[in-house]
Formats: C-alpha cells, sequence, structure tokens
C-alpha cells in the first residue's frame, strides 16, 4: 500500500470497526504495542502541538513525539513548555533531537490584560520577567522563537501613544534577548472571533512595529487562521510581510480546524510555500473536525492532502 495513503485506509478502518465490532485497527494505535506508522516525510515542516494526537498516542509528550515522526512530520511544537518542569522540558528536547524532529516556538506567556500599549515601571518589569524565563527554556532547548502576545487596548490611551509604548517595550525585550539569538514573534489576533480587545490584529499593524524597533530579533507571526478572519487577502498579504515574518500558523475558518474543514485554498498556499523554499516550522495551531481516534487520523489526512509534492 502506498504510504500517502495509509491514513485513509487506516481512518476507514475505524469506521468498519465500530460497525463490525472489530477491535484489531484500534489496537494498532496503541504506543504501548505497536503505532500506526506512515514514514513518508512530509513536505513541509507542518507542526503538530505535543496534545494533537492524544487519542492515539496517549498524553505523555515524548510518546507524542514519537507518534508525530512515525507519521513523517518533520516538526512540532508546545506553547505550554515554559510552564512544564526543566527536566520535562529537557527530555522533550533531547526526544526530539533523537527523532530528528524540530521544535517550533514556546509562548513567553504574555497574553492577557494590558501591558505592551503602557509605559510604566510595571510594565518593564513584567516583559523582563518574561523575557528572563524565555531565556532559560531556550538555554534548556535550544529553541530559539518564543511567542509575544501584545496584550489589550487602553481605551483611556490614544492607540498613537499606545503603538509608541508597544515600540519602547519590544526594544527593552530585544536589547534582553538578542545576544542570545531568542527571536521575538509578536502574534497579530483576531477580535471579531476569539479576542475582542486585543491591541495587535492586522499584518500592516505588526509590519510597521517590526520596522519601527528596527532589530533582527523582532519579527511577527502570520497566523493565516486569524488573517482570514480579520482582513483575507493571504498570499499578498505574505508577499508583502514575508521579511519580517517570524513564524507562521496554520488554521483553516470557520471552525479554527484543520486544513480542507473551511474556506481557506491550502493547497495553494503550501506550493507558494513549497515555491518560496519554505523551510521553517508551519505550527498547526488549530482542533480537529471529528472526534477522537478517528478524527485524529483525519488530520494526518488531511495535511497529506495538501501537502506539495515535491
Amino acid at each position: 500500500m502506498e504510504r500517502r495513503k495509509f491514513i485513509k485506509s487506516a481512518a476507514s478502518g475505524f469506521a468498519l470497526a465500530g460497525l463490525g465490532g472489530m477491535t484489531t485497527i484500534a489496537a494498532t494505535t496503541r504506543v504501548s504495542s505497536s503505532r500506526v506508522s506512515n514514514k513518508a516525510k512530509f513536505t513541509l515542516k507542518y507542526a503538530p502541538t505535543l496534545g494533537m494526537f492524544n487519542q492515539n498516542a496517549g498524553k505523555d509528550p515524548v510518546d507524542n513525539l514519537k507518534f508525530i515522526a512515525d507519521q513523517g512530520f518533520r516538526a512540532a511544537y508546545d506553547l505550554g513548555l515554559i510552564g512544564r518542569p526543566p527536566a520535562e522540558q529537557e527530555k522533550i528536547a533531547n526526544e526530539a533531537r533523537k527523532l530528528g524532529v524540530e521544535l517550533g516556538q514556546f509562548s513567553l506567556k504574555t497574553a492577557g490584560g494590558v501591558h505592551f500599549v503602557l509605559n510604566s515601571n510595571t510594565t518593564k518589569e513584567f516583559i523582563k520577567e518574561k523575557m528572563q524565563a524565555g531565556l532559560e527554556v531556550q538555554k534548556r532547548t535550544g529553541i530559539n522563537k518564543g511567542l509575544v502576545v501584545l496584550g489589550n487596548v487602553d481605551p483611556k490611551l490614544h492607540i498613537e501613544y499606545q503603538t509608541a509604548n508597544v515600540i519602547e517595550n519590544l526594544r527593552i525585550c530585544c536589547d534582553i534577548v538578542g545576544n542570545a539569538g531568542l527571536m521575538l514573534v509578536m502574534e497579530p489576533l483576531n477580535t471579531l472571533t476569539n479576542h475582542p480587545g486585543v491591541f495587535l490584529t492586522r499584518t500592516t499593524q505588526a509590519k510597521m512595529i517590526c520596522v519601527a524597533v528596527n532589530h533582527p530579533c523582532c519579527k511577527m507571526v502570520n497566523d493565516l487562521y486569524h488573517q482570514q478572519v480579520t482582513e483575507g487577502n493571504l498570499i499578498p498579504n505574505l508577499e508583502m510581510c514575508w521579511d519580517h515574518i517570524g513564524s507562521i500558523h496554520i488554521g483553516d475558518n470557520p471552525g479554527r480546524n484543520e486544513p480542507t474543514t473551511g474556506e481557506i485554498n491550502y493547497k495553494n498556499i503550501f506550493k507558494y510555500f513549497y515555491d518560496r523554499k519554505y523551510n521553517e516550522v508551519l505550527s498547526c495551531e488549530h482542533g480537529q473536525s471529528k472526534p477522537g481516534k478517528e478524527g485524529e487520523l483525519a488530520i494526518i489526512e488531511a495535511y497529506r492532502e495538501v501537502d506539495p509534492v515535491a
């Protein structure tokens, strides 16, 4: 059987097992016995989270990494890595290196509240603490990208003043992490569906801030789900911001699930990345459209469907 057809066949097997009471296919997905294996490597570096395949791989992050590698994924990520015990961070990083899986960005936990838009000692102490914590994770794991969320707007302060404060605060952050080479990737979020009140929402806004900060460690995230909700015009905006993009997130709209479940033409977008010889991590920041083990396998099949053929 061709490897690229394996997951589709496995998903069909789950449906048959449900109808006929068969359990043999379900048994093959248990990590403790024989993991489902589909070794054909993906062309692009799609990165599932360490919790995306809990139904098939269990909840242990190392078992998740092994399952991710078995499915042909070349990358993975864990936004919550900074909150794990240091020994577990090191264990995850060591296993990823052993498996040849690149680890994408972790979150610096700056989301929520009014932070970067203010010029205050409290803000400066807050961001310095977060940057130092990020450097510790970088030392343990070798991951060189940290996700920054700039927080909410302050309705009592003019937007231009808030923007100036964001620029100054990001310069402080870059001064702290710059020598270590930790890239800060700030993420625009949508206010229409998920994050009402956030400051950073558009690619144009993020690019302007990157230009103003003028530091190689200051980049932006292009989350294709958020930007489809906010502004659309995805490929032209990728092109306009390309030199300032440090990370790309994946999710379809509506629903924020795997590619092929919404309105975004991911086949064309991934071909655009392939034609540009993009070899960075593409974070799979989405849910699943179907429940259970079958739904997790459907995610893998969706990426098989839209992955460019080298």
